[in-house]
């Protein structure tokens, strides 16, 4: 039986006769195809990127798993429409926290249309994406059983400004992410610090990226998954069950031997946002030296 995704954070949702992806319980994902070049596109990126023997083995991690493609009834009642089946992110997860980024300043290919070139601009140029190199799209935050998640209007995370990037960032590694008090980053050790942490994953695709010349990322988006409960109470875990993930791929292009410097100063951007964070949050039990980009095993 196929549903709608329950923690999806951004993009069009599958309700009220609308095309969007869909969910099954083994653990899959299924992305619908856009009708245009969008659609080839992904698709071609997918199986290209499945096949090609130049992605290190570590890299892969950061990807959803790739399953072909599926004729299957559209959300929206139109019939039959294509869907690349994909992992499912957060299956298995209870009540999983996700926060969706789109990583560039620059969100269009250089081969889209004027009016889509045009399009994009305004979002980039409204929101931090020009200034920051990223932009939050969306998020939900599990708080506790009785409070639920802590999930911003849509409308709101498009008008996020600098300090509301900061502040997120905060609240996503918080126990009260949804109090109007100071966010106490109770998390922050765990989810983003640590060996296995979401800082040390970025660092890990910052080296492939500074490196890599195959794509060009265009409007893609960075997703940041983690399990309140995987954590336990006060933060004590050995692994926090954090995990990074690339998404949306209908604007990747051949790298043609550049390394790709939109995502790669996004990504940069991302990363000093999560070390500042973490750093303020250990309270000088860690110096900022020990949290720099430090040599990761790959």
């Amino acid at each position: 039986m196929l549903k709608a995704p329950d923690h999806q954070v951004a993009g069009h949702r599958a309700q009220a006769g609308k095309l969007g992806p869909l969910i099954d319980d083994s653990g899959l994902f299924y992305k619908p195809l856009q009708n245009d070049e969008r659609g080839t596109k992904e698709a071609a990126f997918y199986t290209s990127f499945s096949s090609n023997s130049k992605i290190p083995t570590y890299v892969r991690r950061f990807f959803p798993t790739f399953h072909g493609t599926q004729l299957l009834e559209a959300s929206d009642g139109s019939g039959k429409h294509p869907h690349l089946v994909l992992q499912d992110i957060v299956a298995n997860r209870l009540d999983p926290s996700v926060m969706d980024i789109k990583v560039g300043s620059r969100t269009w290919y250089p081969q889209a249309s004027e009016d889509y070139i045009m399009k994009c601009l305004k979002k980039d140029r409204e929101s931090t994406s020009l200034p920051l190199g990223f932009r939050i799209s969306g998020l939900q935050t599990y708080e506790s059983e009785k409070l639920g998640y802590w999930k911003p209007d849509k409308k709101v995370v498009q008008d996020f400004t600098l300090e509301d990037v900061k502040l997120t960032l905060k609240r996503f590694v918080s126990s009260n992410p949804s109090s109007n008090a100071e966010p106490d980053c109770l998390l922050a050790s765990k989810i983003y610090g640590g060996s296995d942490g979401i800082l040390t994953q970025l660092l890990m695709l910052k080296a492939w990226f500074e490196d890599q010349t195959i794509y060009q990322f265009y409007s893609c988006s960075i997703l940041m998954v983690y399990e309140k409960e995987a954590v336990g109470e006060e933060g004590h875990r050995s692994r926090s069950g954090a995990e990074v993930k690339l998404v949306d791929f209908a604007h990747v292009v051949d790298g043609e031997g550049v390394i790709d410097h939109n995502f790669l100063g996004g990504l940069c951007s991302l990363i000093k946002f999560v070390s500042d964070i973490l750093v303020s949050s250990t309270n000088g039990s860690k110096t900022e030296g020990d949290l720099k980009e430090r040599p990761v095993e790959i």
